[in-house]
């Protein structure tokens, strides 16, 4: 290296005084020395310092280039964490809300089931309670419709279905009463049975017969039957036939023939009756449809007393119907004499029967709650 920069003189005699030049004094030329190779470490010195520039600012630009990125990802993940955190937080609010929500039905289904075991229990306190007036309730109306109306089944239904209620309890302590009960079903069981809707049936015909019975005061009354012709030789002679008599025989049977027809309608055109009470006859037709309406009055007030067990009213008023007809209508024909027998019929019926009463079993079960 400092052969190239220093190149020896090629003009200098070999024989110059090269002692001189090469030994030169030893003080100026050691400090020469010393400073020659001082900007070749330099200029190395200087390009490692520029090498070490150069690659520090590249460093510190990749830096920067990765700090800006780890930057921008920061602030990317912070925004999407912030985003998350809001999302988050209105979860939260959200949670929170159902969660009150949630809180406060239960706090209401805790209340409601305080409530139903609260009830429930107070059934199962008074069940018994309102056993025993479902009961008593039921046997005061059937009692109510035996004494008034003398409903012996409707009756009999009560008081099972009081005694069916009464063993659903399985309590021993409704031992007595449904024996008292059981005693009045056999009570009602043993009495004579009235068939009241087949009387009050009989009595609805009638009724629907009125308008076609006939009366006495008709215009158009029924013919009687024609008379039975019958010859002298009696009723098992035989007529000889017309052939083997002679002509005056012929004219004389011919002229009998001919004077009973003629004496047959006479009798028809005029008729003898034996009336009783002759202002019957005299009805207008506004009379008999009164007398007819009044008849049937008296029959529905029949039909009422029979449901109602009224044995006078109903005695009463089937009288009163049966003079009507013998009055005012005619008694000969077939539907007023059907019409007379289904009153008679009707009649004959007993309404004259003691209803028991269902004492025993109310006294029961009053007596039980008067002890409760």
């Amino acid at each position: 290296m400092n052969e190239q920069a220093n190149p020896p003189d090629q003009n200098i005699p070999a024989s110059a005084p090269q002692k001189a030049a090469i030994q030169p004094p030893a003080g100026p030329g050691l400090l020469h020395t010393l400073q020659r190779p001082l900007p070749a470490a330099v200029a190395i010195l200087a390009l490692l310092l520029a090498v070490q520039a150069w690659s520090s600012h590249s460093r510190i630009n990749t830096l920067r280039r990765d700090m800006a990125q780890s930057l921008q990802k920061g602030n990317a993940v912070n925004a999407e964490t912030a985003a998350l955190a809001r999302e988050v937080s209105d979860t939260a609010k959200e949670l929170q809300i159902k969660v009150g929500v949630l809180e406060s039905r239960q706090s209401e289904a805790q209340t409601q089931q305080l409530a139903l075991e609260q009830l429930y229990q107070d059934l199962s306190k008074n069940r018994d309670e309102w056993a025993l007036s479902e009961v008593e309730q039921v046997l005061n109306t059937a009692s109510q419709q035996l004494q008034l109306a003398g409903n012996v089944q409707g009756a009999l239904i009560a008081l099972q279905n009081a005694d069916r209620s009464l063993g659903r309890s399985d309590k021993p302590q409704f031992l007595n009463i449904r024996r008292a009960i059981g005693a009045d079903i056999e009570r009602l069981k043993a009495m004579p049975a009235v068939d009241l809707a087949g009387v009050a049936l009989r009595l609805d015909n009638v009724i629907a017969q009125v308008d076609t019975l006939p009366m006495l005061s008709d215009e158009k009354p029924l013919l009687p039957a024609a008379p039975v012709r019958s010859t002298r030789q009696g009723a098992s002679a035989t007529p000889a036939a017309p052939e083997n008599l002679g002509l005056g025989q012929r004219m004389l049977q011919t002229w009998r023939n001919w004077s009973q027809e003629m004496w047959d309608d006479v009798r028809q055109l005029v008729r003898v009756r034996s009336v009783d009470t002759p202002e019957a006859l005299m009805l207008s037709p506004t009379e008999s449809f009164f007398v007819r309406e009044n008849l049937k009055l008296r029959l529905l007030n029949a039909r009422l007393a029979l449901l109602s067990r009224n044995e006078a009213a109903f005695r009463d008023d089937l009288g009163s119907a049966q003079a009507i007809l013998l009055k005012y209508f005619d008694t000969r024909a077939r539907a007023t004499q059907s019409a007379q027998n289904a009153l008679r019929q009707v009649q004959a019926n007993n309404l004259t029967i003691e209803m028991p009463t269902l004492s025993e079993s109310l006294n029961a079960v009053r007596n039980y709650k008067a002890k409760q």
